[in-house]
């Protein structure tokens, strides 16, 4: 199988971990040897109640024996999406109310940039240095990061960029900026946090001038930071909300969520705004709403915050500086790009899954499910600080 992966799967980098999966459960993946490998990193922050979950699995399976795609998006009326959407709407503040299903965060972060250029007649869009927005032509044009995108020039033009909590940049925010598209924590420059209320003044500075505010919620959001949304943390509501990765509870989804006001644009003037065939897809509709629900009715938000306070308890050691994030969206800064890629392939060696972030090499990812058990916590950790006692700084 290992020859056939490399033969014939496309690959993004030279050298993919090939990992061979058996089978997955709980806090757990397991490989063909029967080699058990404790979850650090729940797909990317994409499986928020972890691996195989049975509302998960049950939800789905009850909509399978009913139907899969029938129609292109939003022409017929699906019962999942129909409620997915209704539950988003009924745990979001005001106005953010109706919201477009699409099949990735990439596509619903350029459904979100069209439907602000369509609202606003405006093209200039501002994007923050170090930001990840997934990889399609739009996201990449506000991927702030050059030495990623600079072999496919040209993007969109009209786009500039200010640094993350930076409020001397904000003056490039004017009358002609259609809107100003921020992750709420950076993810991909090493889980960055808004700092003396930033995006609080990026708000008002957008109110000022008329631009919109984007807010991409791809990572933080769907409880990780223990809130639903990252934003409630930092008293900014945007006009724009993206989601996707843990929506889905391990199935592929996005989604974009404004006031009625501005998602009704996409309708007309000219037809078709926004159109995709398999977004709102049934199935996965039907994982993203027993997610969902999960998530809303039970106590593993605040047990998120509770988790991220043992995970700083445990992870005090001479190679590691600092901890960054909220909740169990965490990121371990070494003091070295060499102590980093150590630490994670001796600890894939040793049975924990760690991963890297986008751009900075120091940093050790750490969004295990919300799911996962003080137990494993301790575990995984005490895992951890065993591998940096055998590596030299």
């Amino acid at each position: 199988m290992t020859s056939d992966f490399f033969k014939y799967q496309a690959q993004t980098t030279p050298h993919p971990l090939a990992m061979e999966i058996s089978h997955a459960n709980g806090s757990y993946i397991y490989d063909t040897r029967h080699k058990a490998y404790l979850d650090f990193v729940a797909g990317v922050s994409a499986c928020p109640l972890g691996h195989n979950h049975p509302k998960v699995i049950n939800a789905i399976k009850e909509q399978l024996d009913k139907y899969l795609h029938v129609m292109v998006y939003g022409e017929y009326i699906q019962k999942p999406a129909v409620e997915l959407t209704k539950l988003l709407a009924k745990n979001l503040p005001d106005p953010l109310e109706k919201t477009y299903l699409t099949n990735s965060g990439t596509e619903a972060i350029e459904g979100a940039l069209k439907l602000a250029k369509r609202a606003t007649g405006r093209s200039q869009i501002i994007a923050a240095h170090k930001a990840y927005h997934g990889n399609t032509m739009g996201s990449m044009s506000v991927m702030g990061f050059e030495e990623r995108k600079q072999a496919y020039r040209p993007l969109l033009p009209d786009v500039q960029f200010i640094t993350f909590n930076n409020e001397i940049d904000l003056e490039h925010i004017t009358t002609k900026t259609a809107c100003v598209i921020l992750e709420t924590i950076q993810g991909g420059a090493g889980f960055i946090e808004p700092k003396e209320g930033y995006l609080e003044k990026v708000r008002h500075r957008c109110d000022v001038v008329g631009a919109l505010l984007i807010l991409d919620e791809i990572q933080p959001g769907i409880g990780r930071t223990g809130k639903l949304f990252g934003f409630e943390h930092y008293n900014c509501i945007p006009d724009i909300l993206v989601t996707g990765k843990g929506l889905g509870g391990g199935m592929p989804i996005g989604a974009f969520t404004a006031s009625t006001k501005l998602m009704d644009l996409l309708q007309d003037n000219p037809k078709l705004g926004h159109i995709t065939t398999f977004g709102g897809h049934p199935v996965i509709a039907a994982s993203a709403l027993a997610t969902l629900q999960e998530i809303t009715k039970s106590n593993l938000m605040h047990q998120a915050l509770e988790k991220e306070t043992l995970f700083r308890k445990l992870l005090v050691h001479p190679l590691i500086k600092e901890i960054r994030g909220k909740g169990l969206m965490l990121a371990i800064i070494t003091f070295s790009e060499k102590v980093t890629n150590t630490l994670i392939l001796k600890c894939q060696e040793e049975g924990l899954i760690l991963f890297w972030l986008l751009f900075e090499p120091k940093a050790v990812r750490i969004t295990p499910p919300l799911t996962i058990s003080n137990e494993e916590i301790t575990k995984g950790c005490d895992l951890i600080i065993k591998v940096l006692n055998t590596i030299q700084k």
